[in-house]
């Protein structure tokens, strides 16, 4: 369900929003929250410019009534994604364990609640070190399974998330759990999310809006990025290359994997960095661990 500023200010549809969300629409129940936080958030705004000293000079009734729609609008955009963190509070009060009772007096079959439209994991590594430790199962089996170093893909997803800083994020605010920046084009049918990115044509950066895969589980990110590589046919040049780091990620480059002409070097730099370097030794593991 998309969140459209217009309906912000609609009372009528916010109650039959939170009318769904008591018939155990978890979808209405996220959406009559985050419309709840837009018009507490236009009501501060409003009692914020009610707390000036005065009006301006050149206000009047039409600029005040622009103002209103003005601050309707950042209210709007205030209450996307995270927000201010109180749609998250009423949808754990009118949806979470509050409403479905304690552990202990839940019935048997309610004590595991999932929702399955909502990823199985929502990660968000605080430092490289935890970057690392939480993916290296999946960097070390895929990377088995594609004949690479684990430390190859580890730097790869660095760059693609920032360190897992800046991953890819859904409408209501989940992680998508795309570490290599893999799109969605018309071959995929599973969820995808709409996101602005950088993308270079003829070396010149220039902002456009894509799909990108999103998946479940951090495992299923690796899996189906072993899959993309081993069953496309472009990139099977870059594993004829894998036993040397620099010259499979060139390859990678060069079969149009990322549009960056510096895609690869910026992958290199990571592999060779202080910082993957120093997260790996901190947990023990070799940078140049053997398959």
């Amino acid at each position: 369900m998309d969140v459209n500023s217009a309906l912000y200010a609609d009372f009528q549809n916010l109650i039959q929003l939170r009318t769904d969300a008591r018939q155990e629409s978890p979808e209405a129940l996220a959406e009559a929250a985050k419309q709840f936080e837009a018009l507490f958030t236009q009501m501060l705004l409003k009692s914020m410019r009610a707390a000036s000293l005065g009006d301006g000079i050149f206000d009047s009734e039409q600029s005040e009534f622009y103002r209103d729609l003005f601050d309707q609008q950042v209210a709007g955009e205030m209450s996307r994604g995270k927000g201010l963190g109180i749609a998250e509070l009423l949808v754990r009060q009118l949806g979470g364990a509050d409403r479905l009772g304690t552990p202990e007096t839940m019935p048997p079959e309610r004590l595991h609640v999932e929702r399955p439209d909502r990823p199985s994991e929502d990660w968000q590594p605080s430092s490289p070190v935890e970057f690392v430790k939480g993916l290296w199962p999946h960097a070390k089996r895929v990377a088995a399974m594609l004949g690479l170093k684990p430390a190859v893909l580890l730097a790869q997803a660095a760059l693609e998330t920032g360190w897992g800083q800046r991953m890819i994020r859904r409408p209501d605010g989940s992680s998508s759990l795309n570490l290599f920046g893999i799109k969605a084009g018309g071959a995929w049918d599973g969820d995808k999310v709409a996101v602005s990115t950088l993308e270079f044509e003829g070396g010149v950066p220039r902002r456009q809006r894509a799909q990108f895969r999103a998946y479940e589980s951090l495992g299923a990110s690796f899996e189906d990025y072993a899959k993309l590589l081993s069953e496309n046919s472009r990139y099977h040049r870059a594993l004829d290359r894998r036993s040397d780091p620099g010259e499979f990620l060139g390859a990678l480059q060069e079969a149009g994997y990322a549009t960056d002409p510096n895609y690869a070097k910026k992958i290199h730099a990571i592999l060779d960095g202080e910082t993957l370097g120093g997260a790996l030794d901190a947990l023990k593991i070799g940078r140049d661990l053997p398959l």
